[in-house]
């Protein structure tokens, strides 16, 4: 290994002081955010709020302090569903709901995890992830797909927030601390031979306190309720004695087996259309496997803009924490010019973000809009849950070269997918946990 000389720090000093540029930003950089600096205004004009393919979808919704956003954009694509069918203005289902059973199951699926590698030493790479990622607010479409199938859904006026359900960290810290000192018991069992029915039975000791932990979070989940409701005749309604599994069967069916999760991947170890899985991606122990079918971006794209022509809006998971303007509502790789400010090389393809961690999925939304040029997209329009104090009263936009390089997955419905749907029913290769398509929107 070569160390830096007193030479090379010379040169590099000498550089500095004769760059004008380097001065110049030195100066931009001294009491302003460099996002800020960065950011080209003229640039920034084209993207503009207007759509040739606008859905009108219901008000903006809040995931508050939370990492909700995954069940936030997947209940906004249901809610607009049922909110056709009934004449609503306003209707959201409970996203406290699904997060308590998520939580609940995830406990469940990490001390199984736990039991099924305790034969590996604790600095095992899978070990660590298991204990590193223990139980949180992010997830994936399935993931919300199997709690639905297994638990159903709920109203939110009969499951409502409270200041645990949207201020989760300090819950899931004490989550994680209790499963890791159950995991410590667990491992040690199985290494020392005890009968398996017995480790069971340890395990449901630690999720009985986990369900009354969360029970004083959340409030106990409803085992029944009456629906109520008034449409926008002002006429009111009820719908009596319904279950959370009756009323995502009434009112949805078998929506969610008609989706599919396509990704963008464009790395060397994903072949396009083929499916692929994640080890230990997953919130349901039992659930459907989180399935992924990795297309080219222009397949990907046509899938989107045809469930959005037929009028349906579209979830989907990207990477907002590049290019972004979170007052304006703007993701947009064009309207910013940090190499030129910077004198830093950053030039990254996709497929090197991925390879190189420099990019994953990590938030999901619901794309509402296009704006289609001679057929090709220009931008696009979302739907967030982060309130509708910034962007337009909520809604945001991305530049379509911003979705080429930032997008990785959406839920469509398979009818979309065209000629690639047969693809969708492949075997799934199996990839490393760690892999970037298992990272969570959160």
């Amino acid at each position: 290994m070569n160390s830096v000389t007193m030479n090379d720090l010379k040169k590099y000093s000498s550089s500095y002081q004769n760059s004008k540029e380097s001065q110049m930003a030195a100066l931009a950089f001294s009491r302003t955010d460099i996002k800020e600096v960065i950011f080209s205004s003229p640039d920034s004009f084209a993207m503009t709020q207007k759509f040739s393919i606008d859905i009108p979808t219901l008000p903006v919704t809040s995931q508050e302090a939370t990492g909700r956003c995954w069940l936030f954009s997947a209940t906004n694509v249901l809610r607009e569903k049922i909110a056709k069918e009934l004449k609503l203005d306003s209707f959201e289902l409970s996203q406290s709901y699904l997060a308590f059973w998520d939580k609940f199951e995830r406990a469940n699926y990490m001390l199984e995890n736990i039991i099924a590698t305790a034969d590996k030493p604790a600095d095992d790479r899978l070990v660590q992830f298991i204990l590193t990622t223990g139980v949180h607010d992010g997830g994936q479409w399935e993931m919300f797909a199997n709690i639905v199938r297994k638990y159903g859904l709920v109203p939110k006026d009969n499951y409502n927030e409270t200041y645990q359900s949207s201020h989760s960290r300090t819950m899931n810290n004490l989550l994680n601390r209790a499963l890791k000192t159950a995991s410590i018991k667990l491992r040690k069992m199985v290494q020392e031979g005890e009968d398996s029915k017995k480790v069971q039975a340890e395990k449901k000791k630690t999720l009985e306190q986990v369900y009354k932990f969360l029970c004083s979070c959340y409030s106990e989940p409803p085992v029944s309720f009456d629906f109520e409701y008034v449409d926008k005749n002002k006429k009111y309604h009820c719908v009596k004695d319904l279950t959370p599994l009756s009323f995502a069967e009434k009112y949805f069916g078998s929506y969610l087996d008609d989706i599919v999760s396509i990704i963008n991947a464009p790395t060397k170890d994903k072949p396009f259309k083929k499916t692929y899985t994640v080890e230990c991606l997953g919130n349901v122990v039992g659930g459907r496997e989180v399935k992924h079918l990795n297309l080219e971006m222009k397949d990907f794209k046509k899938a989107v803009i045809a469930q959005l022509k037929d009028g349906k809006v579209v979830w989907f998971g990207s990477d907002v924490g590049k290019y972004g303007e979170r007052l304006k509502g703007v993701w947009d790789d064009k309207s910013y010019k940090a190499e030129l400010m910077t004198g830093l090389d950053l030039t990254l393809s996709k497929e090197e973000a991925l390879d190189y961690w420099f990019s994953s999925m990590n938030h999901a939304m619901v794309i509402t809009g296009v704006h289609l040029e001679k057929g090709k997209p220009v931008r696009w329009k979302i739907e967030n849950s982060w309130g509708d104090k910034a962007g337009m009263k909520g809604y945001y936009m991305c530049s379509d070269t911003w979705f080429d390089d930032y997008v990785y997955q959406a839920a469509v419905e398979r009818k979309y997918l065209g000629a690639n749907a047969k693809y969708a029913d492949k075997k799934p290769v199996m990839l490393n946990a760690w892999d970037p398509m298992g990272t969570l929107a959160e």
